[in-house]
């Protein structure tokens, strides 16, 4: 490693989230794990690491969730969301983190749910359920139970995907899953129980007792033997946590192939079947990114000012099977529109270039990472004819905003703007999007904000996300009286100096990609070193079905 790389900005926040992505994996520690195994059960983290196909990646979802709430005391709000495969399949798993306040519903656990759920509905693809529950955690009952997006919306999605959209969903309850949240498992399509450690009932013993006067344990009352012999609530009954597992897998196995959507692939994606130039492109594929691997060149590229230019094309290279073959190059160069494949799969590669470049004769240069009226324009009608072609598409955003002054309004920018917006909205192909630096203003709207419904939002540490940069608050906030003292041949006073910095630390502190991912603004925060197979694993889930990707999900003719 040489020096630059060692003290490089994307490093050191790289490592700084590697540190702290560590010590959410560790759920509620040491002592809470060896409390569960006492129990003969595993953790969520290792039922997750048994149900996933060996030596595959997967991609969690939301692990910073909350991590900044609650003093720390509920990592990954105490649900773990992942992407993976099981039986070569892509799958969504939800599995309850019992190590921590015994699995019990935050508000936030809520939404890592939900959006797990929107995930599998929108790509049509199966979502399990490792359920290990005490229900909702009461002192926060009123951020979980009530409103449109409270706990109800789980078991509303529960039915439509049950009902309409024939979304498998398969729930194993693996220790307790009581009161509201029994509705979770009662409306998948397959029920699950371990013998001797799970439970299942609209209330435990203890309620049972005070509700009714009734004397009964839970074993009686909700366990394994007493829903698959006598009230029929579930399907299967398994001697321990690792049968279970294995019968989930058999169960995924046995389903039906996918609706896959329609899709341009070839070398890249590990099968190699036709033709010697095929294969050799493949080996190539292959040892570009072993070498990728060993010392990533992105450490590098991006420079330590998040302000300052880098090559963009150089940043896209280290994911990308090849280089991206650029739409209408030569103009509106501020946006790089083009066709890449990543995996062997084709994608439209939407990104902010940085840096300056030639504007039109007789106008001043371009700043890159800014929308112009030409570059919105150019990029809505990319966008068009990638839907046209069924091209799922990828924002690489470092995006700062849309052009401003008379003669950006004056060109129609807001019109420009609105087009690409538009486009970007309707189109029905898959988006992903990766973040390096900036998502600013509109123009992070624009380039498939969180707003729009993307099917994925990732970032690497470096990102920065927000309405505008510190310095820029200031200005707008302060403009008026900087301006007025400077007329006046005053200095800012120390209180105004103090109110300043403290608008700049807030923006630091809210641009910060871990507060985002913290608030489920983004699905997570990747490293240079899995960047591409976040992307790989998120485009092969996209892909298994063909039905449109608008909202969290479209229904069928009814």
């Amino acid at each position: 490693m040489n020096d630059s790389t060692a003290t490089s900005r994307l490093r050191t926040l790289t490592d700084e989230y590697l540190r702290l992505e560590k010590k959410l994996k560790q759920g509620g520690g040491p002592e809470k794990v060896a409390k569960i195994h006492s129990q003969g059960k595993l953790t969520a983290r290792e039922r997750i690491q048994l149900l996933l196909d060996p030596n595959t990646y997967s991609q969690e979802i939301g692990l910073l969730v909350a991590y900044d709430e609650y003093d720390g005391k509920a990592p990954a709000a105490a649900v773990v969301t992942v992407i993976g495969k099981i039986e070569g399949r892509e799958c969504v798993i939800v599995a309850n983190d019992a190590t921590i306040k015994a699995g019990a519903w935050y508000p936030e656990t809520i939404k890592k749910i939900l959006r797990a759920q929107e995930i599998a509905m929108r790509n049509r693809v199966p979502i399990v359920y490792l359920v290990d529950s005490a229900g909702v955690n009461l002192p926060y009952q009123g951020g979980v139970f009530p409103g449109q997006y409270g706990a109800a919306r789980i078991f509303y999605y529960n039915s439509i995907m049950r009902h309409y959209l024939k979304v498998p969903q398969i729930a194993a309850v693996m220790g307790m899953c009581v009161a509201g949240g029994a509705y979770l498992p009662a409306l998948s399509d397959v029920i699950l129980m371990v013998e001797g450690t799970s439970f299942m009932g609209l209330g435990g013993a203890n309620l049972v007792k005070g509700a009714t006067g009734q004397t009964i344990d839970n074993e009686t009352l909700g366990g394994a033997m007493t829903h698959n012999a006598i009230s029929g609530v579930a399907h299967y009954r398994t001697k321990n946590d690792n049968e279970c597992i294995e019968k989930i897998r058999e169960l995924i196995e046995e389903l039906p192939e996918p609706d896959l959507a329609a899709r341009s692939q070839k070398s890249g994606s590990g099968t190699f079947e036709c033709g010697t130039g095929i294969v050799e492109d493949a080996h190539r594929i292959k040892k570009k990114f072993e070498t990728i691997r060993e010392t990533n060149p992105l450490y590098d590229l991006l420079p330590d000012d998040h302000r300052a230019p880098y090559d963009m094309h150089a940043v896209l290279d280290t994911f990308l099977d090849e280089e991206v073959r650029e739409f209408q190059a030569d103009f509106a160069k501020e946006m790089i529109c083009g066709t890449a494949r990543i995996g062997g799969i084709l994608v439209g590669v939407i990104a902010n270039s940085r840096g300056m470049s030639k504007g039109k004769p007789g106008e001043p240069p371009r700043f890159g990472g800014i929308v112009y009226t030409e570059s919105a324009e150019k990029t809505a009608y990319f966008i068009e004819n990638c839907d046209r072609h069924d091209t799922p598409l990828l924002f690489v955003q470092d995006v700062s905003g849309f052009m401003v002054g008379a003669e950006a309004e004056h060109s129609g920018i807001i019109r420009a703007g609105a087009r690409f917006v538009e486009a970007m909205a309707t189109a029905k192909v898959p988006k992903i999007v990766l973040t390096i630096n900036h998502a600013s203003g509109a123009g992070y709207y624009a380039m498939a904000g969180q707003g729009f419904d993307p099917d994925f939002i990732f970032s690497l540490p470096t990102g920065r996300m927000g309405v505008m940069e510190g310095d820029s608050a200031v200005q707008a906030i302060f403009g008026t009286q900087l301006e007025k003292l400077k007329a006046g041949g005053e200095k800012a006073p120390a209180g105004l100096e103090a109110e300043m910095e403290k608008v700049r630390k807030t923006y630091d502190l809210e641009l910060d990609a871990k507060h985002g991912a913290a608030r489920g603004l983004v699905d997570a925060i990747v490293t240079p070193e899995n960047v591409r197979n976040a992307l790989i694993l998120a485009l092969q889930t996209c892909l298994n079905t063909s039905t449109p990707h608008l909202g969290p999900f479209v229904l069928p003719q009814i």
